[in-house]
């Protein structure tokens, strides 16, 4: 039989679908967890393994499941660093050696699943153990939706729903998160008394989801919340007028979780594969755009934006090193990590101490550049930042046909004229509005990060 290595982030179903494939091809199912054998005795891990093959054997055919492969199956070191890692081996052995005495007499085959399959020893992955790798990665669009009809079978839901819509909001949920999302979309439809769920429900669930709860009786300071509410304005003006900028879906100053004490959510018009340059330098301006908003504004900025610099660093570096998108050229920098005697991992510099510094310049002049670009941006629509920003305060949330209003109110008003003019087309309207008040913006796609999250000030 052909064995197979499934990997995938937690909760895409590996385990699912290997119980499954046992179900489907009826013979008994033996499953453990890598993390089991991880004992304090030496010889007790490899005598598991060898009693689990046993057992199976046994019984004829069957299937063998491994979660957690990673845990037993880590590349062996050199030398031996005391008793876990030696007990570690011990257990690595003894299924090398089953694994090898099976495939040639037995009928038992074994699927294992691990998400980090880098880490696993080659000797695993040699032809004839593991030669069957399968990914299950994050459901698509339409994988999405396909989970979803799975879960809704027991729920009633009203006529309007859309799945698809549904699934277009959940961008990089799991089988798992799906689960838990029409769980708890079903809850907050009883609580309020509804007797089925409807759309608002999902879209509640699918933030509390992302952001943790929404907490509003967490109360901030009055020139704490002025200060979120321009922070969020300017990374959601900054996303409306640059091309190759995400639509922004959503902007809020109701705090969520321990961390997020507001939030933009922009969503991809679509599930993306590849970015653009013009992409990413959109993205790390909008992520400078909340710091640039409160400097303009207040004439200094606070420590809601740390986790912005440094994913704003990560892209710039990314774009430096990894995709050759600088001054530098088209050359690939990035350390490979190999392991040096034993576990300790030793990355190993392929670039001279005068290339480094020629990185770090690089990595600066990005970053200086699109700082610039999002402070000239700023500065030129100030008036709408403010107004923007007194509306959020009002408001707390606001969606996107709104920010068309707010932004650009004339323009959206010819819009709303040329709508009812043709009026025979309700149910396009919206979407209408939303292509008028974007199309200058052109501020679509790219983002896969729906979320930003701000420390609260320490």
């Amino acid at each position: 039989g052909h064995n197979m290595l499934m990997i995938g982030p937690p909760g895409t179903g590996k385990t699912i679908l290997a119980k499954a494939v046992a179900g489907e091809a009826g013979v008994p199912f033996f499953s453990l967890s890598g993390s089991d054998f991880v004992e304090l005795y030496v010889g007790v891990g490899a005598a598991r393994v060898r009693d689990l093959f046993e057992q199976a054997q046994r019984r004829g055919r069957a299937i063998i499941f491994i979660d957690e492969l990673d845990a037993i199956g880590k590349m062996r070191s050199g030398h031996t660093g005391g008793g876990s890692s030696e007990e570690r081996e011990q257990t690595l052995n003894a299924l090398l050696v089953e694994m090898d005495g099976f495939n040639t007499s037995s009928t038992t085959i074994v699927i294992a699943a691990t998400n980090r399959p880098e880490t696993l020893d080659p000797a695993l992955l040699r032809p004839g153990r593991f030669d069957r790798q399968v990914l299950v990665d994050r459901p698509d669009l339409r994988g999405r939706e396909e989970i979803l009809k799975v879960h809704i079978k027991n729920v009633k839901l009203s006529p309007e729903i859309d799945l698809k819509e549904i699934a277009s909001i959940s961008v990089g949920f799991v089988g798992a998160d799906l689960a838990a999302l029409v769980n708890e979309a079903a809850l907050l439809a009883a609580r309020t008394g509804k007797d089925c769920v409807t759309m608002e429900e999902f879209t509640e669930g699918v933030e509390r989801i992302t952001a943790g709860l929404q907490k509003k009786q967490r109360v901030m300071r009055p020139e704490e919340k002025k200060r979120v509410a321009y922070h969020e304005s300017g990374h959601a003006l900054v996303a409306y007028y640059s091309p190759g900028a995400d639509t922004v879906h959503k902007v809020s100053i109701i705090p969520r979780g321990l961390a997020a004490l507001g939030y933009t959510w922009q969503r991809p018009e679509d599930d993306r594969y590849v970015l653009t340059q013009t992409e990413l330098e959109a993205r790390i301006k909008v992520l400078l755009g909340g710091t640039l908003a409160e400097e303009i504004t207040f004439g200094n900025f606070s420590t809601g934006a740390q986790n912005d610099l440094e994913r704003a660093t990560e892209i710039a570096r990314s774009m430096v090193m990894d995709f050759g998108m600088s001054s530098l050229g088209r050359i690939n920098y990035r350390e490979n990590r190999q392991t040096l005697l034993g576990d300790g991992m030793f990355a190993s510099r392929n670039h001279s101490e005068k290339t480094a510094w020629e990185i770090d310049q690089a990595l600066r002049d990005i970053l200086e550049h699109l700082f610039r670009e999002a402070r000239s941006l700023l500065e030129e629509k100030k008036e709408e930042l403010i107004r923007l920003s007194e509306k959020l305060l009002e408001s707390e949330v606001i969606e996107t046909e709104e920010l068309g209003e707010i932004l650009e109110p004339e323009k959206a008003r010819l819009a709303r004229e040329k709508r009812d003019a043709e009026s025979g087309v309700e149910a396009d309207s919206i979407v209408e509005a939303e292509a008028a008040s974007e199309s200058e913006a052109a501020s679509i796609e790219a983002n896969t990060t729906d979320e930003e999250r701000h420390e609260p000030p320490t």
